[in-house]
């Protein structure tokens, strides 16, 4: 069905509606229209890295982690097995007379906004913080979604439309202030490609003011997206977020007024109960019954595209076995091992269970299943914690001891025991070991969003990049003892890793990696495949905090690795693995990039060609070159490959101060390696960039 076609069936279905039941269809949890045969539908659904709160799903890594991947084919793969588990759920449910809260068609995922402050709680849910990659991986995942049928599979929601990245603390008042040059650099470019490039079926506002304006009634956001990028399909408030006009804007003396106020802006579709005062607000004259009918024609024009309305659905026979399926529990493996990120080896990595007689196995996250799953995650039937990947990949060759090693964030695991009560039992547990591997970091707990988290001083946010004391203190002390030590974190944010980078022999990074992870974990560190995550955003020391402006403050001044004028901890971009690659070959065009590589090793390996430029001559551009281009490539020992890589079109353009992309100077110089082409790659790496001029 087409979207005209859609579109004037609905126009016909709500032509036969009152007014009032039009209304009806505009909240989120809509109530059935009986009489036209209308069913009961329920809009909130979650699939960020899996079907959420909905019960048993697969659980994928955590967004962030899946950015790491740097493969947005790998991700659409990953999104349509989402979106295939979304309609099993949804077929088997809605036989049973199920039309609850998160089993429904309509996926408010991803979330592409802008990674722009390492303090930011929710940052585990983007794709981290270049424009270019979340607007790549937004796109892949908005395809996987919808599929490529003559019915959407789902529906995508592109969201928080436009800029939002915290304070969680502040976001029901909090007026962001964003010059046109940022919001246009930075913020923008990942929506108007979900929407003008996906076909993004949807779009969510966020809670705070942008400019002045609340972003689900913002007449310049609105004008931006129906009028500059010609979107057509729905627009959601954030839930409860129309709310805040009248209780915390204070643009609105009522729900009356803030209804009217949203509705009329074109926002179509309320997380909330204001809306619930539409009527009273078309009684009042605050709105016309066509601003009610508009709206509704948006919606009942998507159900028609995802055929729910008795048109049926290519994918009506999608049955219940899909869900948590083999093949969607394998993808979700290969998942995980793409994307964790070898920090640091020193040799020690990969281990040898022959080696070793007793690995020690120490940290509050080594155990944990929380740690597996980030936020916004469903059920799993089965989880397997890094502790257990060990225990089961060395089962029979070697003794795994586990310490616990001290609480996440409290002084002692036990309330009536002393501080540190699990210390001294971690020091045995290392003493008795030949190697140790540390599991440290945070969960959904510590960083999220607000109301969802029990870090309640920082609503979800952090207040440094410090891992908290009682982890810092294990850390310290297992590495004073001088045994081989690798650092394993689970977190979804930059942690401040100067110390393990000084004095452990290896650090892994796993972010949220899903619940069965920590298999995927125990793969990498004993070898059974190599580490081939980038980081899809900059790990900086905690210093570097009193160098950037205010977290409320949004400009890009000094912040993510276009701007950031300090040396990076670990740098956007950065991943080592267990052998070496080389860029043999590099030239270039306006259109795309011809590059050689070649693995140099003697093991299979998977590597990521990353490509940057830089605009040589004009003042307008950032001050350090961006990502344009990548691609992820698997090579045999040996083996060489030809690589034709497109380019970014936007990274032969500069944004002035007013916001207008224009021409760049010029001259370009394009960077082609295996992670950016700055000093602080070089160091870590001990691998050079190839570079070439291109000129207009």
């Amino acid at each position: 069905m087409t979207r005209e076609q859609a579109k004037k069936r609905a126009e016909e279905l709500v032509g036969r509606m009152t007014a009032e039941e039009a209304a009806s269809q505009l909240r989120f949890d809509a109530p059935a229209v009986e009489r036209l045969g209308v069913p009961a539908y329920n809009w909130w659904n979650e699939a960020l890295h899996g079907l959420a709160r909905g019960g048993t799903a697969t659980s994928f890594p955590q967004a962030i982690g899946l950015a790491a991947m740097f493969d947005d084919a790998l991700l659409e793969r990953i999104a349509d097995a989402i979106s295939t588990e979304a309609r099993a759920k949804y077929n088997a449910l809605s036989a049973e007379g199920d039309r609850d809260i998160y089993h429904g068609l309509t996926m408010w995922s991803p979330n592409i906004n802008i990674f722009r402050d390492p303090r930011w709680g929710r940052g585990h849910e983007t794709y981290g913080e270049d424009p270019y990659l979340t607007a790549r991986l937004g796109c892949a995942f908005v395809r996987g979604l919808q599929g490529k049928g003559e019915t959407l599979k789902t529906a995508a929601c592109a969201k928080h439309f436009a800029a939002h990245s915290g304070p969680e603390a502040l976001r029901h008042s909090f007026n962001a202030v964003v010059s046109p040059k940022d919001m246009e650099e930075s913020y923008l470019p990942a929506f108007r490609a979900l929407v003008r490039d996906a076909k993004v079926e949807a779009v969510m506002g966020a809670y705070n003011r942008t400019n002045g304006e609340p972003c689900c009634a913002s007449a310049a956001l609105m004008k931006t997206l129906r009028g500059d990028w010609g979107f057509e399909g729905h627009f959601v408030s954030d839930c409860w977020a129309v709310r805040d006009f009248h209780e915390n804007h204070k643009i609105t003396d009522s729900p009356a007024q803030s209804a009217a106020m949203a509705l009329k802006a074109g926002c179509d579709l309320n997380c909330g109960c204001t809306y619930e005062r539409i009527l009273d607000a078309y009684a009042l004259g605050l709105l016309g019954e066509e601003d009610i009918r508009r709206s509704a024609v948006r919606l009942f024009t998507t159900r028609f595209l995802l055929g729910t309305l008795g048109t049926g659905s290519e994918y009506d026979a999608i049955g219940y076995e899909a869900v948590e399926c083999e093949a969607h529990l394998a993808l979700a493996h290969d998942a995980a091992l793409r994307s964790c990120v070898l920090l640091k080896n020193d040799g020690l990595l990969p281990l040898d269970p022959a080696k070793y007689g007793t690995i020690g196995v120490i940290g509050p996250n080594a155990n944990s299943r929380r740690a597996l799953i980030g936020n916004y995650h469903g059920t799993a039937s089965r989880y397997v914690t890094v502790l257990e990947g060990i225990q089961d990949l060395t089962a029979g060759r070697c003794r795994v001891l586990y310490s616990e090693g001290c609480a996440l964030d409290a002084d002692r695991v036990e309330p009536l025991a002393l501080s540190g009560d699990r210390l001294a039992e971690a020091a045995a547990v290392a003493k008795h070991s030949d190697v140790l591997i540390l599991v440290l970091g945070l969960d959904e707990t510590l960083e999220g969003e607000e109301g969802d988290t029990g870090n309640s001083y920082y609503s979800g946010d952090k207040g440094d990049l410090l891992l908290p004391p009682s982890q810092r203190l294990l850390l310290e002390r297992m590495l004073a003892l001088g045994k081989p030590t690798a650092v394993v974190l689970l977190a979804g944010s930059a942690i401040d890793l100067s110390a393990a980078q000084e004095k452990a022999d290896a650090i892994l990074l796993g972010w949220y990696p899903g619940a069965g992870g920590g298999k995927a974990i125990a793969e990498l560190l004993f070898g059974e495949a190599s580490p081939s995550g980038k980081l899809p955003l900059t790990f900086y020391r905690n210093d570097a905090l009193a160098e950037m402006p205010a977290f409320t403050d949004y400009s890009m001044q000094n912040r993510t690795y276009r701007y950031y004028a300090g040396t990076p901890l670990y740098p956007f971009g950065y991943g080592l693995g267990y052998g070496k690659c080389a860029v043999r070959a590099l030239e270039a065009d306006r259109e795309a990039a011809s590059v050689r590589v070649r693995n140099e090793s003697e093991r299979e390996l998977e590597e990521v060609v990353e490509l940057y430029i830089r605009d040589e001559g004009s003042p307008l551009a950032p001050p350090r070159p961006v990502l344009c281009g990548f691609r992820r490539v698997a090579l045999a020992p040996g083996e060489e490959k030809a690589l034709r890589i497109p380019l970014d079109p936007a990274g032969f353009t500069v944004v002035d101060e007013a916001g207008r992309r224009i021409p760049g100077s010029g001259r370009w110089t394009l960077y082609a390696g295996f992670g950016a082409p700055d000093a602080r790659t070089r160091e870590l790496t001990g691998q050079k960039v190839l570079s070439v001029s291109v000129t207009a």
